[in-house]
């Protein structure tokens, strides 16, 4: 990582890091390092039966040092803005800056009943025989807001959604609704962008605009019909935002 900043891409739920590949060009073009990383059980990993917040920051955590020294961002998309949001707690002089977005500082109460409909509802396909492949298309037509329902990039995302694991999935919606970072944000002391989609049901803006207001000095933007994966919907304007912040903060492209 020696050189330019690296910009440590860490994708949501029911997907992988392919779900980056329409920011690798552009985000090289202006002088960062894009480094998208797959969780354990995604990608070209095998598929897992449990997981955790704090084992998947460590892994992280493992995938940034192997790299070597240099300056880090974190960008983390819905349940990867949420181990970013751990790993700003476990090391908070480690990066340089964040973009945390369509995510959330918390799910609650894990025993809850809102959490224990959401498993229950989730993994109900599963349980009924359907694979991640059946659910992919109408899963994308669910995230996506009115704006970005035609992107290029649709075929795509279908495809990244439908290769995800089923023991995986099944593994990362119990683990989701263990987090809470929310007495961990007013310690954050970089720079963070929180990014939200006006259509996303997933994780609101308003949600978005508060968990902001929690993290001293942090940025909020709200991308207007647009739902959960705003990177795919309409990467461009996704890049400029993003881009724009990091020239800001980072000073210079290529320290």
């Amino acid at each position: 990582m020696a050189g330019k900043a690296s910009v440590v891409m860490l994708h949501g739920i029911g997907a992988d890091s392919r779900l980056w590949q329409p920011q690798a060009g552009s985000f090289a073009e202006r002088g960062y390092d894009p480094v998208p990383l797959d969780f354990p059980g995604y990608g070209a990993r095998p598929p897992v039966g449990a997981m955790d917040f704090e084992g998947l920051a460590a892994d992280v955590e493992a995938a940034i040092a192997a790299r070597g020294p240099g300056r880090v961002v974190l960008l983390g998309h819905s349940m990867g803005g949420m181990v970013a949001q751990a790993l700003l707690r476990r090391r908070p002089g480690a990066y340089a800056a964040a973009i945390l977005c369509a995510t959330s500082p918390a799910f609650g109460n894990p025993s809850g009943e809102f959490q224990q409909k959401f498993v229950a509802a989730r993994l109900k396909p599963l349980d009924e025989g359907r694979t991640m492949a059946d659910m992919a298309e109408e899963n994308f037509a669910h995230l996506t807001g009115p704006r970005g329902a035609g992107t290029p990039w649709r075929d795509h995302a279908i495809a990244v959604l439908g290769a995800t694991p089923s023991p995986t999935f099944r593994a990362a919606v119990r683990c989701l609704v263990t987090f809470d970072e929310r007495a961990a944000l007013g310690a954050i002391r970089i720079p963070v962008l929180c990014l939200a989609g006006e259509a996303d049901t997933n994780a609101p803006a308003p949600v978005m605009e508060r968990m902001a207001g929690k993290i001293p000095g942090a940025e909020y933007r709200c991308m207007p019909g647009i739902g959960h994966l705003p990177n795919i919907e309409a990467p461009e304007e996704f890049d400029a935002i993003v881009l724009d912040f990091l020239d800001r903060h980072l000073n210079e492209r290529n320290a």
